[in-house]
C-alpha cells in the first residue's frame, strides 16, 4: 500500500487516470452476456469548444453510464461529432479570407477537400475537452455525421422518405440568411431587441370606393415599409364594422400601381392601430398564412428580394426600375428600398406623421413612431434574417409525429420531468413541415437530380397529363447514387417521349439539358447543389451510429437506447425528430426514457452570453478546482425542472469535499485501515460499527432510488452528507483512539463502499484512492456496485443517532452561550430512562471526549445558572456558574434576539405588501425572502439559547 501524499492535487491524477482507462478499454469492457445499457451523447459541433451546457449535459450522462457499468451492465455510451454545416463552412471560409482567397475561387469538390483537411488538423478539439471532464465514452467506435457509414444511412433515409411520400419539394417561406445565402433553422435565429420604427401610410381605395366615414383610403402600419413593393392584400377583421363595406374591394398601391383586394382575416386586430394590416405573403410568416387562407398559392406569391436581400423584379413586373438592385434597407451608408419607399410615400402625401408634443406643448411631427422591435438575426452571421419565399425540400413532420405522440401517451417513451409532456404535445400537434435543405457546400449533398422538362422536347409525348408547362417543376429523380438516378431518368423519359429509332442516353452534367444530334439523343440531369440540414442527419443518431441500415448484432442489441439526456432547448430540433425517424425506420422508439435538463445560467439567473460578459469557461474551472469538483457541482445543482445557477464558490466547496475525503483516507491509512476484501459487510458487534454499516447501506439504497428516478441532486446530496457528516464528522470521531480489528475492518469496508458510490460523480479522486488504499483485483471503474441488503440493528442505530443528537446539542449550547472551547463541563441528567442510562454507560467515553464533559451525575440539584438540553425523555443540565458570566450572557442574547426579531418583522412587512412583491425586481424579492428566512432562523436560535439558560 502506497503512502498517500499530504495534499490532494487533481491535476496530477486526472490525465493519468483518463489515459489509463481509455488505453485499457475500460470504458467498454467485454461483457457479451451482460444486460445492455445504451445512451448516445448529443453530438457536439466539430467546430465547438466545451461550454458549461456541455459540461452539465455530459456530466449527467457520465454519471449514469459509470453507475450502470458498476452495476455490471454492458454500458455503451455512443460518442461522435456533428459536421455542423454552417459553422464549419464559416470557419474554413474565414481561413481562406485570411489568405486572400474565397470559397468561390475553388470548385465545390476542392473546397470540400479543404474542409476535410481542416477537420483532420483542427476539428474535434471538443473531444479532448470531453476527456478532461472525465467522460467514459466508447471512443474506439467514435462516429462523425459525415463518415462513410453514417452518410450512407442519411442518404437512404432521404430516398426512402421520398419514396414513402413523406419528403417533397415545395415553395414556402424560410428563415433566409443573406450572408450565407442559405435557409437556416429556427435554432440558428437569435432574436434581439433593436430600435426601429413604426410607419403609417395611407393606401388609396380603388374605383372611387370609400369607407363608411367617407375616407378614400385605409391607413396601414408597418415596421418594414420596403415590403410594400410586394404587397398583395390588406387584411381586416371580419367583424370590424369600419371595414365591412369594403371587404372584397380593391386597393391601388401608390408606388407599384398594383391592385389587390381587402380580405377578411382574424389575424387583423381591431384594437391595434387602424385595425388594417398590409399583407406581404412572400416576406412575412404571418402574412404567408393569411395569403393561403385568402386562396393564394405559394407559387403565385410575390418575391421582391434575391439571395442577398437586394430588390429584384416581382413576377408581375410592377416594381419601378429605380428600386431594382437596392438593398432592403440602408447599407454601407447608402439608402436602401426602405428609405426610398418612405421618402416617395411622404412626397405623395401618403405618409401619416407621428405627432408628439414637446415640453412647451408644441406639436412635433416625425416620419415614424420609435419602437423597440424584436428582430431576428442569424446567430453566426449577425445579419437580419429575411423571411424568403423559395423552393426547398420538406419532410412531412405532421405524419411522422403521430407515432412518437402515441409512444409518449402509452408510456413507451417516458419524459422526465413529466411536466414537459404538455409542451411536447403542443408542439407536435401543431407541427409544421420541416425544411431540410440548406444552400451550402459542406454537408450531405441532397441525392436528387433535376432533369430536362418533358414539355420542352420536340418529341411526341406519350402521356399528355405529364407534359406540364414552363412553370411546372422540373422532373426530379431521387436516388441512392448517380447510377440509380440515371436509370430512373432514362425510364422516365422513355415513358414520356416517343424515342423510337433514337439512340437515347442520360448523362449527369452541370445543367439539365437536351442534346439532339441526328438519331443520337442525350438528356442531361444535374444534381441538386443543396445539402441537408445537420438536424436531419443527427436525427438518425440512435440507430445510424449502430450500423443501420446494416442489420447487425450491435444494432439489435443496443436499439432502442435506454436513455437520452438532453437540454430542453433542443427538444424539438433534435429529440422529437429522433423519435420521428427512429419510429419510422426502426419501428420502435429510439429510447425508453427522455430526461430534459435545464440551462446553466449565471449566478444572478441571467442567461449566459458573450455580449453580457458573464460566460463561464468550464475548462478554467477544471484547471482551478479539478474535474471532480465541477462534476459534483453539476450533479448537486441539477434539480428536475429547474435551471442551474453557476456558483464558483460551490465548485470550490466541492473541491474542499474532495480534500476532506482525501484526508479521511490518510487518517485511515495512518491507523492501519486497509482495503476491504468483500462486498459484504464485515461481522460487527460494536454499536458504532453496526451503525455505520446500516448508514452505508441506507446511502446505497438512497442513491439507487435517486438514479432510478434520475434525481441527480438527490443522489449527489445523499453521498455528500454520508461522507461528510456520518463517516468523516461522526464515525471517524467516534472511533478515534479505539481502532480495534473489528473497527478497522468496518472502517475499511465502509470507505470502499464510499469510493464505489462516489465514483460516478467524482471518478478521478475515487480511482486514485481505490488504488492507493490497498491491493485491488481490478480498477474501480469496473468494480462492483455495493450490496444494498443488510439486517439493520435498530438498537445500535438508535443508540448512535441518540449520541449524535446529544453531542450536537451540547456543542450548539456551548457555541451559543460563548463557553470557552477548552472548558470542560459537568453534566447532570434528569428523568433518564433505563435505555438512556444504558447508552450513557456504554457511550460515556465518547460523550466525554466529543462534548468535553468532565463528570456525569444523575438527578442532583444544580446551584446557579445552567444550560438545559432535552433529548428524548431526558434533560441534560450543564452548570455554567464560574464558566461564563450568566447575567451578561443573558443580556447579550436578549439584545441580539430583539435586533433579529426587528429585522425579521421589517422584512416580513415588506413581503406582505403586494406592491413590493408585484413591482420589485424578482431578484430583490428573492433576496428579501432569503433574508427573512435567515433572520427568522436566527431569532429562533437565540430564543432557544435564552430558554436553555432558564
Amino acid at each position: 500500500m502506497t503512502e498517500l501524499p499530504k495534499t490532494f492535487d487533481p491535476a496530477a491524477i486526472e490525465t493519468r487516470w483518463y489515459q489509463h482507462w481509455e488505453a485499457n478499454g475500460l470504458f467498454r469492457p467485454d461483457r457479451p452476456d451482460a444486460e445492455p445499457f445504451t445512451i448516445v451523447n448529443p453530438p457536439p459541433n466539430v467546430t465547438g469548444s466545451l461550454h458549461v451546457g456541455h459540461a452539465l449535459d455530459n456530466t449527467l450522462q457520465d454519471i449514469v453510464v459509470r453507475y450502470e457499468r458498476l452495476r455490471g451492465k454492458d454500458a455503451l455510451w455512443v460518442v461522435g461529432t456533428d459536421h455542423a454545416g454552417i459553422a464549419t463552412q464559416m470557419v474554413v471560409e474565414r481561413q481562406l479570407n485570411a489568405a486572400g482567397q474565397k470559397r468561390t475561387d475553388f470548385s465545390r469538390d476542392d473546397f470540400v477537400a479543404k474542409v476535410w483537411d481542416w477537420k483532420a488538423e483542427s476539428g474535434g478539439a471538443i473531444t479532448s475537452q470531453l476527456r478532461r471532464l472525465g467522460c467514459s465514452m466508447d471512443w474506439a467506435n467514435e462516429r462523425f455525421t459525415m463518415d462513410e457509414g453514417f452518410s450512407r444511412a442519411v442518404i437512404k433515409v432521404f430516398v426512402e422518405l421520398h419514396q414513402r411520400g413523406l419528403l417533397y419539394r415545395d415553395k414556402r417561406l424560410v428563415n433566409w440568411d443573406p450572408h450565407f445565402r442559405s435557409a437556416i433553422s429556427d435554432l440558428e435565429v437569435e432574436t434581439k431587441e433593436t430600435q426601429g420604427g413604426f410607419w403609417r401610410f395611407r393606401y388609396p381605395l380603388a374605383d372611387g370606393v370609400t369607407l363608411a366615414d367617407g375616407s378614400d383610403h385605409i391607413v396601414v402600419a408597418t415596421t418594414r415599409p420596403e415590403t410594400m413593393l410586394a404587397d398583395m392584400a390588406i387584411a381586416v377583421h371580419p367583424e370590424d364594422a369600419r371595414y365591412q363595406a369594403v371587404i372584397g374591394k380593391e386597393i391601388l398601391q401608390p408606388i407599384t400601381g398594383r391592385r389587390f383586394k381587402i380580405v377578411a382575416d382574424e389575424h387583423a386586430d381591431p384594437e391595434l392601430g387602424s385595425g388594417a394590416v398590409k399583407i406581404t405573403p412572400g416576406h412575412d410568416f404571418n402574412d404567408f398564412e393569411v395569403g393561403k387562407r385568402a386562396g393564394m398559392k405559394a407559387a403565385d406569391m410575390l418575391n421582391m428580394f434575391d439571395a442577398d436581400a437586394n430588390v429584384v423584379q416581382t413576377a408581375d413586373g410592377l416594381i419601378p426600375d429605380r428600386f431594382l438592385g437596392l438593398h432592403r434597407f440602408k447599407k454601407d451608408g447608402v439608402d436602401g428600398a426602405r428609405e426610398i419607399v418612405v421618402a416617395e410615400m411622404k412626397a405623395l402625401g401618403l405618409l401619416v406623421p407621428h405627432v408628439t408634443k414637446n415640453k412647451e406643448g408644441e406639436e412635433i411631427a416625425a416620419d415614424f413612431e420609435p419602437r423597440t422591435i424584436q428582430t431576428p438575426y442569424g446567430d453566426r452571421s449577425g445579419v437580419v434574417i429575411e423571411p424568403w419565399l423559395t423552393d426547398q425540400w420538406y419532410v412531412d413532420a405532421g405524419k411522422l409525429a403521430v407515432a412518437p405522440m402515441q409512444a409518449v401517451r402509452d408510456g413507451r417513451i417516458e419524459i422526465v420531468p413529466k411536466s414537459w409532456e404538455k409542451t411536447f404535445f403542443n408542439w407536435m400537434e401543431n407541427i409544421q413541415p420541416w425544411c431540410v435543405s440548406r444552400q451550402l457546400w459542406w454537408g450531405h449533398q441532397i441525392p436528387a437530380w433535376f432533369g430536362y422538362p418533358v414539355w420542352g422536347a420536340p418529341f411526341e409525348k406519350l402521356q399528355a397529363e405529364a407534359i406540364g408547362n414552363p412553370s411546372s417543376p422540373l422532373p426530379t429523380f431521387v436516388a441512392m447514387d448517380e447510377i440509380e438516378a440515371v436509370a430512373q431518368a432514362e425510364q422516365f423519359y422513355r415513358a414520356n417521349w416517343n424515342l423510337e429509332g433514337k439512340n437515347f442516353s442520360v448523362v449527369v452534367g452541370d445543367e439539365a439539358g437536351l442534346n439532339i444530334d441526328g438519331s443520337d439523343v442525350t438528356a442531361t440531369i444535374r444534381r441538386d447543389p443543396d445539402v441537408l440540414d445537420t438536424w436531419f442527419s443527427s436525427a438518425l443518431w440512435p440507430f445510424g451510429t449502430l450500423g443501420w441500415p446494416e442489420q447487425s448484432e450491435t444494432l439489435s442489441r443496443h436499439y432502442p437506447n435506454d436513455l437520452l439526456i438532453s437540454g430542453f432547448d433542443i427538444l424539438f430540433f433534435w429529440d422529437a425528430r429522433m423519435a420521428m425517424q427512429g419510429m419510422e425506420f426502426m419501428g420502435d422508439v429510439p429510447w425508453k426514457k427522455l430526461y430534459l435538463h435545464g440551462l446553466v445560467r449565471a449566478a444572478d439567473g441571467q442567461k449566459m452570453s458573450k455580449s453580457k460578459g458573464n460566460v463561464v469557461d468550464p475548462l478554467g474551472l477544471i484547471d482551478k478546482f479539478g474535474a471532480d469538483a465541477l462534476r459534483f457541482f453539476m450533479a448537486a445543482m441539477e434539480s428536475q425542472g429547474r435551471d442551474v445557477k453557476m456558483d464558483e464558490k460551490r465548485v470550490e466547496g466541492y473541491r474542499n469535499f474532495a480534500t476532506k475525503l482525501w484526508n479521511a483516507a490518510r487518517f485511515l491509512q495512518a491507523n492501519g485501515v486497509t482495503a476491504s476484501t468483500s462486498r459484504e459487510a464485515p461481522h460487527a458487534t460494536l454499536p458504532v460499527n453496526r451503525w455505520i454499516i446500516a448508514e452505508t447501506v441506507a446511502t446505497v439504497q438512497a442513491i439507487d432510488t435517486a438514479m432510478a428516478e434520475l434525481r441527480f441532486d438527490a443522489g449527489a446530496n445523499a453521498i455528500y452528507h454520508f461522507v461528510w457528516d456520518q463517516y468523516c464528522d461522526w464515525y471517524i470521531e467516534l472511533t478515534k483512539g479505539s481502532m480495534d480489528d473489528e473497527t478497522k475492518a468496518v472502517a475499511g469496508w465502509a470507505f470502499d463502499q464510499i469510493l464505489v458510490m462516489l465514483h460516478p460523480f467524482m471518478p478521478f479522486i475515487t480511482e486514485e484512492l481505490w488504488q492507493l488504499t490497498g491491493a485491488r483485483a481490478q480498477e474501480l471503474i469496473v468494480a462492483e456496485w455495493p450490496v444494498a441488503l443488510y439486517e439493520v440493528d435498530t438498537d445500535a442505530q438508535g443508540e448512535i443517532d441518540w449520541l449524535i443528537r446529544l453531542v450536537s446539542a451540547i456543542r450548539t449550547a456551548r457555541t451559543e452561550l460563548n463557553v470557552p472551547p477548552g472548558a470542560k463541563l459537568r453534566m447532570v441528567v434528569r428523568d433518564a430512562s433505563e435505555t438512556t442510562r444504558g447508552r450513557l454507560d456504554r457511550q460515556g467515553a465518547a460523550l466525554a471526549r466529543l462534548g468535553r464533559i468532565e463528570s456525569l451525575a444523575f438527578g442532583e440539584d444544580v446551584a446557579g445558572g445552567a444550560a438545559q438540553i432535552v433529548v428524548d425523555e431526558a434533560t441534560f443540565i450543564l452548570p455554567l456558574e464560574g464558566v461564563i458570566d450568566i447575567a451578561a450572557e443573558k443580556t447579550r442574547l436578549e439584545k441580539a434576539l430583539a435586533a433579529a426579531a426587528k429585522e425579521r418583522d421589517s422584512l416580513g412587512g415588506r413581503l406582505s405588501n403586494p406592491a413590493f412583491v408585484e413591482k420589485a425586481k424578482p431578484e430583490a424579492v428573492a433576496k428579501a425572502r432569503e433574508d427573512h428566512a435567515e433572520k427568522t432562523a436566527e431569532a429562533e436560535r437565540l430564543k432557544a439559547a435564552l430558554d436553555r439558560l432558564g
